[in-house]
């Protein structure tokens, strides 16, 4: 092999790293966690990455797989409390310090903040490796919807920490990384979310659906897309349904998910279509086949159904909050109310559900906006990002050695 002059530009090539990823959630578990990952361990891999996923067992059976760029490593775990279909990962720090030393990872990043990530940040210390975290969702603000507000500040002073661990923390919104700046978080970045416009298109709009849910020829189908739980404010949903039916009687409600809250949902709106939990196509077409899209939550750090209903050509009604206040501009591509206001919610929902041509010029605008939003340039933001982080975690040494490996290879 002919000697290599390296030169700076040479070094700054893009190395084709291999990232161990540390997550308790992954399809095909449903969540918008999980959906994500899935869409940035894709990225990482079309990208020229190998990834190695560390992520607990879903069921009894479960195996590993090994193919090709993604290889996983299988964890203990425990079924979250109050949270079907959800584990948390034990904590496995010896195991992982074995399996990085008998084949190091050049970044480690982490997902999520239970048991499993804490130890995979730990197990990175020990071992120096470079590791980076997420910011997917407010653990803290949950804790009152639950009945344990007492903990809400030992979680977020646990949070805090787990993350000021790391040599990054990735979040979705510029307006999540001010607030965590101000609640002391270090080393706050933002990468955003993209939506596949293919998958989630006025297209799969389905006249037999609507049929299906009772909806009349010009009547108005109201849907609500997520998790049925406290955090979800569904409360506010249905009082914005009830007010809606008081001027358009044809209005049907669709309720697209599951979870604890879904018997009292149910005997709170008894009208209601309760559609359950939908995947892939199916999904598509429940938003696609829907005239108005009730989205309440102050939970979220970023809300994936936010841009899947507005590519959809959905008309959504949501706080000034997450993915709504960084895409949705009032009256043009959707409505957005300032937080907290439910008054004002659920008089934005009467006065859209009852303007039609308004509504539909708003769905077209929405998903005009959605196509502008793409997964490409999200993903080439996260893997940028951990390339950053992984020259800031080596020498130029050891640099040269990756690339020397690398031409090599080629």
């Amino acid at each position: 092999m002919k000697a290599i002059d390296f030169t700076t530009e040479e070094l700054c090539h893009d190395p084709r790293l291999r990232i161990a990823l540390v997550t308790e959630t992954w399809p095909p578990e449903v969540n918008g966690v999980a959906m994500t990952l899935k869409r940035m361990v894709d990225g990482l891999i079309k990208r020229g990455h190998s990834v190695q996923l560390v992520r607990p067992k879903q069921a009894p059976g479960d195996v590993a797989l090994r193919d090709g760029a993604l290889e996983e490593v299988l964890s203990r775990g425990l079924k979250l409390p109050r949270y079907d279909g959800l584990k948390l990962g034990l904590p496995a720090k010896s195991r992982l310090v074995r399996t990085w030393t008998r084949q190091r990872p050049d970044l480690v990043h982490v997902a999520t903040e239970g048991p499993l990530g804490w130890t995979a940040v730990s197990a990175a210390a020990k071992l120096r490796l470079p590791v980076t975290s997420d910011f997917h969702t407010n653990f803290d603000h949950y804790s009152a919807h639950y009945g344990v507000g007492w903990l809400r500040q030992p979680v977020a002073a646990y949070l805090r920490r787990f993350h000021n661990r790391t040599a990054a923390t990735f979040v979705p919104t510029s307006e999540l990384a001010h607030a965590l700046a101000g609640q002391g978080y270090e080393r706050v970045e933002v990468i955003s979310r993209g939506v596949d416009t293919k998958m989630y298109s006025p297209a799969r709009r389905s006249d037999e659906l609507r049929a299906q849910w009772g909806v009349a020829s010009g009547g108005l189908a109201v849907v609500s897309v997520g998790r049925l739980a406290p955090e979800k404010n569904l409360g506010l949903t249905l009082r914005a349904f009830a007010a809606i039916r008081e001027q358009r009687p044809d209005a049907r409600m669709v309720v697209v998910g599951d979870g604890p809250m879904r018997e009292a949902v149910a005997r709170g709106c008894p009208q209601a279509v309760i559609a359950g939990m939908r995947h892939g196509e199916d999904l598509a077409a429940h938003y696609a086949s829907a005239d108005l899209f009730l989205f309440p939550s102050l939970t979220e750090t970023f809300g994936n159904v936010t841009l899947e209903g507005m590519a959809s050509g959905l008309c959504t009604v949501a706080y000034d909050y997450a993915a709504a206040a960084e895409v949705i501009r009032d009256l043009h591509n959707g409505a957005v109310l300032r937080c907290g206001d439910e008054d004002g919610f659920i008089e934005r929902a009467v006065q859209l559900a009852c303007a039609d041509a308004l509504r539909t010029e708003i769905g077209r605008e929405a998903r005009r906006s959605a196509e502008g939003i793409d997964w490409e340039r999200v993903n080439d933001h996260f893997a940028d990002a951990l390339v950053r982080t992984w020259r800031g975690g080596v020498g130029a040494r050891d640099a040269r050695t990756v690339l020397r490996t690398q031409e090599a290879e080629s």
